[in-house]
Order: C-alpha cells, then sequence, then structure tokens
C-alpha cells in the first residue's frame, strides 16, 4: 500500500463529495502517473488555497465513469475510491501542523512551496511515514474535532476558468488556469520573519505601491491594489484604506481576466476603465510578473493599457533578460513593446519632482511612458 497526494479546492471538494465520494479524477496529462495507483493506495486529499487536509480515500480501482462531476473541468483521468476519512475545511488538519516532521515541510524555508510537492496530483509521497503520519492526524481530527476558520474566499476559489479567443472569424472556448501567489498559511495572524533582507524587500514593495497609489489619486484616478496586499502598511496606512482605492472590479471582464488583473500589484482606473498596471517586483522572480501582464493581454488582446514592470535599477538588466524571452518575445505583440520597465529610483524622482511642482491634476495616465524605458533585443545592456 502506497500513499498519493490528491489535490482539490474548496470548490472540487464539495462537488467530489456532492457526487456520492466514489469517484477522484486527474487531468489527462498525470495519466501515466494515474496509471501507477493499484487497488488498496490511498489518496490523501489536500486542499489548496486554505492548506488544510481533509481527506483519505482507498482506492478501488481504475475508473470508467464518464459522467459530470466536476462543473469546470472534467478530470477524465478516474479511479474508484472508498473514503475512510472525509473533513469538512474547518475541521481539517492544517499544513502547519507538519512542519519540522515530513519531508516537503522540513523548516520555515519550505512554507508556501513545500518543494514543490503540492503543485500537482496525483503525487507519491517520497516518504511513505509521511503519508502514514498525515493519515493518523486526520484519524485524530475525525475522532476529536477542532473547528478552526478558514477564509471564505480563498475556500471557495476556482482552480479554471472559460476564456474565449478568436481564431479567424471563429470565437473558441478555452479552459484556463490563473495561479495564486504562493501559498502562505492563514492562521488569522500576519507571517513574521527574522529574515531582514526579505522584511526589507516587502517595505520597499510597498513603499512603491504606496507612491503609485497616491499619485494616481492626486492625478484624479481611482486605484486598485492586488487583493493579497491591501492590509500591507506603509507610513502607518494599510494600502487597502488610500484615497481612492477601490473595494470591487469593474464588472465588464471574463471571470478569468478578473481574477489575473485582482493579483496585478497596482492599477489605475478613470470610470471603469484601467489605464495603467504596474507588477512591483524586489526580489521576487521577475518572470512571474511578466506572466501576469502577458496573461492579461492574452485574455483581452485589444485592451489598450499601459503597463510597467516597476524594480530597483540593478535589476534592470534580468528585467530585459526576461522581457525578451522567447514566450513573451514571439506574441502577436511582444510584450517588450508595451511594458515599459521603471527603476525604483527613477520613479521616486518623478514622483517627488510631481508634487514639489504640483503637476499631478494636470497629468494624463499616459505621461510615464517617457519615463518608462522599452527594450529591444538590440538595446545596450
Amino acid at each position: 500500500m502506497k500513499y498519493w497526494l490528491d489535490l482539490f479546492t474548496g470548490t472540487t471538494w464539495d462537488e467530489f463529495r456532492n457526487s456520492g465520494a466514489s469517484v477522484s479524477g486527474f487531468s489527462n496529462r498525470m495519466r501515466k502517473s494515474v496509471e501507477k495507483i493499484q487497488s488498496g493506495d490511498v489518496l490523501l486529499c489536500y486542499l489548496t488555497g486554505v492548506m488544510r487536509w481533509v481527506g483519505a480515500l482507498e482506492v478501488i480501482g481504475a475508473s470508467n465513469e464518464t459522467r459530470r462531476i466536476w462543473k469546470d473541468v472534467e478530470f477524465p483521468s478516474r479511479v474508484a475510491v472508498k473514503p475512510l476519512v472525509m473533513l469538512s475545511a474547518e475541521n481539517g488538519v492544517p499544513m502547519g501542523q507538519l512542519e519540522g516532521k515530513v519531508f516537503f515541510f522540513a523548516g520555515s524555508a519550505d512554507r508556501g512551496k513545500f518543494k514543490g510537492f503540492v503543485r500537482m496530483s496525483p503525487n507519491l509521497f517520497r516518504a511513505q511515514e509521511d503519508g502514514a503520519l498525515i493519515m493518523n492526524l486526520l484519524r485524530e481530527a475525525e475522532r476529536a474535532p477542532v473547528t478552526r476558520p478558514v477564509d471564505a474566499k480563498k475556500l471557495a476559489r476556482k482552480p479554471f476558468f472559460k476564456a474565449e479567443r478568436r481564431k479567424g472569424k471563429e470565437t473558441i472556448s478555452t479552459i484556463v488556469t490563473v495561479p495564486e501567489p504562493e501559498e502562505t498559511e492563514d492562521t488569522g495572524e500576519a507571517q513574521i520573519t527574522t529574515n531582514e533582507e526579505a522584511s526589507a524587500s516587502t517595505t520597499r514593495h510597498t513603499e512603491m505601491q504606496y507612491h503609485l497609489m497616491t499619485l494616481g489619486a492626486e492625478m484624479g484616478l481611482a486605484s486598485w491594489v492586488a487583493r493579497n496586499d491591501r492590509s500591507r502598511k506603509w507610513n502607518g496606512t494599510s494600502l487597502g484604506s488610500l484615497p481612492g482605492v477601490i473595494q470591487e472590479l469593474p464588472t465588464q471582464f471574463n471571470e478569468a481576466t478578473n481574477r489575473t488583473i485582482e493579483l496585478i500589484d497596482v492599477l489605475w482606473l478613470k470610470g471603469n476603465s484601467i489605464v495603467a498596471a504596474f507588477e512591483v517586483e524586489c526580489t521576487t522572480s521577475i518572470y512571474s510578473g511578466l506572466l501576469r501582464m502577458s496573461d492579461l493581454l492574452a485574455l483581452q488582446p485589444n485592451l489598450e493599457i499601459n503597463l510597467f514592470l516597476v524594480a530597483p535599477e540593478e535589476r534592470r538588466s534580468k528585467v530585459k533578460q526576461e522581457i525578451l524571452r522567447p514566450t513573451f518575445s514571439l506574441r502577436e505583440k511582444p510584450l517588450a513593446e508595451v511594458c515599459g520597465f521603471l527603476g525604483f529610483e527613477r520613479l521616486t524622482e518623478k514622483v517627488e519632482g510631481i508634487r514639489r511642482l504640483g503637476l499631478a491634476s494636470s497629468l494624463k495616465p499616459d505621461f510615464l511612458q517617457k519615463a518608462a524605458e522599452f527594450f529591444t533585443a538590440e538595446n545596450e545592456t
């Protein structure tokens, strides 16, 4: 008997349980892994987003079941299962209980990424004793339930979205994913880090968001701050409470677009129109910010919007290297042509000069186009 990881969101877990909890499914690309699962193996069920272990399923065998179980995607590679333990998210086992006890969460450095273990399923536990530990914790949680609140938005998030794209005169419906930020434990308390570099980087990131949002307000624009950054503070004020910050995004876009937009660091809006988008990168991956911009343009190819990647001057070469990757350069409209680089120092100088001269109210949203640098392969490095 072996232990395997079986990933769910709050939405797909509910759909699984409501369908009778007799069939678990996986994407077609994981078919070879599914074929390795044997009768008697146990699938340990993990809820992404809220980071809770909620179930154990004994595998009966392969399944030819084709009925629609999950609303947004089929998960056609299936196995028949028998529930051993099934818990609600509120009564699930928090991932934090495993820190220092399992291979994929050996210490605080693994928090959020977990050595990549929870990024796909089915995934065989590298250390089978880790699976046995989780199984015991699930049994204990079933025997003596402890209720812990969960973030309702994280619990309700959907893993897949339907988006449409044009191919000639034909409109094609496509299933897309919108990745979440790296997971952090939802304990109801802020995570405290002792790493001075990480702390400084977060502070600098928040400072740049603050400057962009207050400048937008002075220009008469509304602002949006990434939903996972709203509680961050600069000068004693949380970003979510700054003047001109909107609480809900415009509704004219499809769900996939809105999920992409709501994770962008800062947006400027005029009425219901988004006029500029800013991704701020300090020490995190430049690539992830550019991907978000590229996703937005892929979902809304006709959207005319000013895009900016904001980063320290010393990361300029890295920005150029990433934005000129083939995946961005071979688009119909190369990302480097529409997404400009703004260095922290240059942006700060620009904002201070505007305030000193009292020019903000007379500026148009595209004024930063002249301050930004747009890369081409021929530019000097």
